[in-house]
């Protein structure tokens, strides 16, 4: 399996919508709220990195209440 987390901002007022949502998307398997300049971080496991970033793109980044992301790919290891 592949991790990816991401790094979520969202638009003021819309950060337990934006979870819910969030939370509603197979791969995504960890949701929780952040202090700092990002008010998300979410983990996303797929079989393959191409496909986590494919779930970034086309199903993520489209969840309204989304302002901005950060997207780390993981480097695997122990």
């Amino acid at each position: 399996m592949e991790t990816v987390y991401l790094l979520i901002e969202t638009e003021l007022g819309r950060l337990e919508e934006v979870a819910g949502r969030l939370k509603a998307i197979p791969t995504v398997t960890e949701v929780d709220a952040v202090t700092g300049p990002f008010d998300l971080i979410v983990k996303i496991q797929a079989r393959h990195v191409n496909e986590a970033l494919d779930i970034v793109l086309h199903k993520v980044r489209k969840v309204p209440g989304i302002k901005s992301t950060e997207t780390l790919v993981t480097m695997g290891g122990g």
